[in-house]
């Protein structure tokens, strides 16, 4: 009796569990952590560093840290969040014009836990009540974690075509294409802009055509804004695809993240919006977004939402952030424009024009993946398989060096 019961009681429960793969972007960052060379470069992680390579607080959230410090209390927020949060962050997205101020009675807004707590919640969401198939095209390729979070949200997820290997651009042709023959009534997501992982985003009139094939096959857009203001350095010009659609009446639903944008990373602060057919609607549709979330979090953190909420509702506060988030943008488009510099004065015979004419937080370098093998081993450069780099990474200081390791992988 006594050994049968410690034969149960040492039975290893979850011996059935595989070992999971390692995520590829901390597996960059274990590699280059523990390799010594003097010179070793890190340019997968995907967030700010100024020109030394360290990380940077915004002067607007210290400010708005001592504004707070003390005076607020750690009680729970609603459901939805912080209201005045959520107040900020459609304003921030949809802008104030005409028609933002017309749809406002009809977007229902949620805080969320970040970007991606706010694409699982849109996720879910959408596989309990979109009345179409569930199935939502994304991008090829998209950021990595659009694919879990919507399977693991019980989507389906299949691509359309983005990217063009050969101009190290965008395929619109190609893209149009997939979103005609897609079946009428499918949930496309589209980057609002700073296109992770290619830096290739639609310009304005690009835009206004992919606009038209959506509104033709009745469509149903999924913005994910994760870099607002970052991408360009002008909030407004990066809020464009979003204001633009809104304008022409699409329903729609959008996610937003202040990780990039204010260097919130840590703070989890983010927020979902649903924009309804009118404000009857948008009362259901809220009801079953506390229905769904209640369960899942309770209620998402203050902390990050009131610092957000006092930067935006201070008028020299905002404008502070307006100049800080152009500082950071303006510095990664510069580094752009020295590593294609850095490339030319090398004598390389590549066309590296791509590297400036993308944008945002990303670059798609071209760099096959034996080419990245050896940047990897030879120089101690350290990014993912399919070339992309993160221009946070690239400073002054050495992107000579990085520049070097390119050119002399593509000879």
């Amino acid at each position: 009796m006594f050994r049968q019961s410690l034969v149960r009681c040492t039975r290893k429960t979850f011996a059935d569990v595989a070992m999971g793969p390692a995520d590829p972007i901390l597996g960059l960052t274990v590699a280059y952590n523990e390799d010594t060379h003097p010179k070793k470069v890190n340019l997968g992680v995907g967030a700010y560093r100024d020109d030394s390579g360290k990380p940077f607080v915004l002067s607007c959230v210290r400010e708005a840290e001592k504004r707070i410090c003390g005076t607020m209390d750690h009680e729970y927020a609603g459901i939805t969040g912080v209201p005045k949060f959520v107040k900020v962050a459609q304003q921030l997205l949809f802008g104030t014009s005409e028609a933002a101020n017309a749809a406002m009675p009809k977007i229902c807004s949620s805080q969320t836990i970040s970007g991606t707590g706010a694409l699982r919640v849109a996720g879910e969401f959408l596989n309990r009540f979109y009345p179409g198939e569930k199935v939502i095209y994304v991008p090829a390729p998209t950021w990595g974690n659009h694919i879990p979070v919507f399977n693991d949200s019980g989507l389906e997820v299949k691509t359309y075509k983005y990217y063009d290997a050969k101009t190290c651009g965008l395929d619109l042709a190609n893209m149009l294409a997939d979103i005609k023959a897609m079946p009428k009534g499918s949930m496309v997501l589209l980057h609002a802009c700073a296109h992770n992982p290619t830096g290739v985003d639609p310009t304005q009139d690009e835009w206004k055509q992919i606009e038209a094939a959506i509104k033709e096959m009745g469509h149903y857009p999924f913005f994910d804004s994760a870099y607002q203001g970052f991408a360009s350095g002008l909030p407004e010009i990066d809020a464009f695809a979003i204001r633009y659609f809104l304008e022409k009446g699409h329903q729609m639903m959008v996610t937003q993240s202040f990780a990039k944008n204010i260097g919130l990373y840590g703070e989890r602060i983010g927020a979902m919006h649903i924009v309804c057919a009118d404000a009857e609607e948008k009362g259901r549709v809220e009801s079953q977004l506390k229905i769904l979330i209640r369960p899942m979090y309770s209620n998402p953190p203050i902390y990050g939402a009131r610092l957000v909420a006092t930067i935006f509702e201070d008028e020299k506060l905002r404008a502070n952030w307006a100049e800080e988030v152009k500082v950071m943008a303006d510095r990664i488009i510069g580094m752009r424009k020295a590593l294609t510099d850095e490339l030319k004065a090398l004598g390389s015979t590549k066309d590296w024009s791509h590297i400036e004419k993308q944008i945002g937080m990303f670059c798609f370098t071209g760099l096959t993946k034996e080419q990245v093998e050896r940047v990897k081993s030879e120089f101690h450069i350290y990014l993912t398989g399919n070339g992309r780099i993160s221009m946070a990474g690239v400073t002054s200081g050495n992107v000579k060096y990085i520049a070097t390791a390119m050119h002399e992988v593509t000879k």
